[in-house]
C-alpha cells in the first residue's frame, strides 16, 4: 500500500509538472505564432525532439533544379533587428552557440564555431532519455531520496549523480555532436544554397578542421564510454558498444551510399532510435551489466522509438515541395499529406498503447494509467492541430504535444525500474 501510495504522488506530480511545461509552451507559441514571427518561432523550433536531424537535399542535382537563396549580412542585420522587435528568447550569439538555424554570422571564435557546429541545443532530449534509462535500470541512487527512506545514502547517491553526468556528456556533445557535424558535412552544398551562413559552407572552417572534430569527438566518446564501463565494472563493455553502435547510425543516416535520410521510413526510424533507444541504453547500461528481461529493457525503448516515425512525419511537412525537388522519399512525398498527418498521429498513439498494455500485463496498473492519461492531451492536440491543418501548425503541436510524450516515455522508466520482477517475467 505504501509503495502504491508513493507510485500515485510521483503519477500525480510528474502529470502536474509535465501539464504545466505543456501550457507554458502552448502559450508561447501561440503569442510567438503572429504573421511578423512566424519565421522566428519556426527556426527556435529546431531546438524540439522531432526536430534534430535536418532533411536536406541531394546535393548532386544540377544548380538550376536548385531553389535560389541570396543572403548578405545586411540581411542578416535586419533578421537581427526583426528578432529583437519579436522579443525571440535567445540573442544572436547565443542562437550561434545553441546551433539554431538563422544564427548570427558575426562570431568569428574557432570554438564558438566548432560549438555551433555540435548544435548544444539538440542535447538537452538525449540527456532526459539517458536519465530515463538510469531510473529503468533500478539501481540508480538518489543523494537523499524524499519519497524512500532507504535510499538516501549521499556518498552512493553522488557517486551515481557523477556517472549519469558523464553519460549524459556521452550521449549529448560526444554522439550527438558527431551525429551534427557529419550531418553538416554531407549537406554542405545544399547548406550553401538554403543557409549559407553555417560554418562549412561559410568557409569558416575548413575540411581538415571537421574531421579533426569528428575523430575528436569519436575518440572522446569512446574512451569515455570505455571509462564508464570500468567504472561500472562491467565484465564486457556494455557501454562502449551501444556508443559505437550510435556513431554507426550516425554515420550510415548522413553519409552515402546508405544515407538513411533519403527514405523517410527508414530514416525516421533510425532518429526515434536514436533519440529513445540508444540513449535510454546508454544511461540503463552504466547502471545496470545486464538486460536480463528482454522485453523490458530491449523491445519497450525500441516499442517507444517508433512515436519518432510519427515526430518525423511533421517535420517534414514543411519541407514536402524541396523533398520532391530533391528527391528524398519523406512519408508525406511517399503517401501523401492527407494520409502522412494520419500516420503521424497514429503511429505514436499505437507504440504509447501498446507500451500501456505491457505496463498492465506484469502487474502495473497505475503506470499504465499515467502512460494513458499523458495520450489524452496528445490526442486533443492531434485533433485540433495537427489534423486540421499539419502544414500550419506544426510547431505549435510538437511545441504542445511532446512534453506529455517524454512523460509517457518517463513513466514507463520509472516503472521498469521500481517494479520487483518475478523470475518468468520478461
Amino acid at each position: 500500500m505504501i509503495r502504491e501510495q508513493r507510485t500515485m504522488l510521483v503519477a500525480t506530480f510528474l502529470v502536474s509538472a509535465v501539464a504545466l511545461a505543456s501550457n507554458v509552451a502552448a502559450a508561447f507559441v501561440a503569442v510567438s505564432t503572429s504573421p511578423s514571427s512566424r519565421r522566428t518561432v519556426r527556426d527556435a523550433s529546431q531546438g524540439l525532439p522531432s526536430l534534430i536531424l535536418r532533411k536536406t537535399g541531394n546535393s548532386s542535382l544540377p544548380p538550376a533544379q536548385e531553389p535560389v537563396f541570396r543572403w548578405s549580412k545586411s540581411d542578416s542585420a535586419s533578421d537581427e533587428k526583426k528578432k529583437k522587435n519579436n522579443n525571440d528568447v535567445f540573442d544572436s550569439d547565443t542562437r550561434r552557440l545553441l546551433g539554431i538555424k538563422d544564427a548570427s554570422f558575426s562570431a568569428t571564435d574557432k570554438w564558438k564555431i566548432r560549438l555551433q557546429l555540435t548544435k548544444p541545443i539538440t542535447w538537452v532530449p538525449l540527456s532526459l532519455v539517458v536519465m530515463c534509462g538510469a531510473a529503468a535500470s533500478g539501481n540508480y541512487h538518489w543523494i537523499w531520496n524524499p519519497l524512500d527512506v532507504s535510499d538516501r545514502n549521499a556518498a552512493l547517491g553522488l557517486e551515481d549523480a557523477v556517472k549519469g553526468f558523464l553519460a549524459v556528456v556521452l550521449a549529448g556533445p560526444f554522439s550527438e555532436g558527431f551525429a551534427q557535424t557529419i550531418n553538416d558535412w554531407y549537406d554542405r552544398e545544399i547548406d550553401a544554397i538554403n543557409e549559407p551562413h553555417r560554418p562549412i559552407p561559410s568557409g569558416a572552417i575548413s575540411k581538415e578542421e571537421v574531421f579533426q572534430q569528428l575523430w575528436a569527438l569519436f575518440l572522446g566518446g569512446t574512451l569515455l564510454a570505455g571509462a564508464l564501463d570500468w567504472w561500472s565494472g562491467h565484465q564486457q563493455p556494455t557501454v562502449l558498444g551501444i556508443a559505437l553502435l550510435g556513431y554507426l547510425v550516425s554515420y550510415i543516416y548522413s553519409a552515402p551510399p546508405l544515407k538513411l535520410k533519403q527514405n523517410g521510413w527508414v530514416g525516421d526510424l533510425a532518429i526515434g532510435l536514436c533519440y529513445i533507444s540508444l540513449p535510454w541504453w546508454c544511461g540503463f547500461a552504466v547502471f545496470r551489466d545486464s538486460f536480463d528481461h528482454p522485453v523490458a529493457h530491449f523491445g519497450v525503448p525500441v516499442l517507444l522509438s517508433l512515436a519518432g516515425i510519427g515526430a518525423g512525419i511533421v517535420n517534414d511537412f514543411k519541407s514536402m515541395e524541396g523533398d520532391k525537388k530533391f528527391g528524398l522519399k519523406s512519408i508525406p512525398v511517399l503517401v501523401g499529406a492527407d494520409a502522412a498527418k494520419w500516420i503521424a498521429a497514429m503511429v505514436p498513439d499505437a507504440a504509447q498503447l501498446a507500451t500501456a498494455a505491457y505496463l498492465a500485463s506484469i502487474g502495473e496498473q497505475t503506470y499504465a494509467l499515467v502512460v494513458l492519461l499523458a495520450m489524452v492531451p496528445q490526442i486533443f492536440f492531434q485533433t485540433t492541430l495537427l489534423i486540421p491543418d499539419p502544414f500550419g501548425n506544426d510547431v505549435r503541436y510538437m511545441a504542445s504535444s511532446q512534453p506529455f510524450l517524454f512523460l509517457s516515455v518517463l513513466a514507463t522508466a520509472l516503472c521498469i525500474g521500481r517494479h520487483e520482477w518475478a523470475a518468468a517475467q520478461v
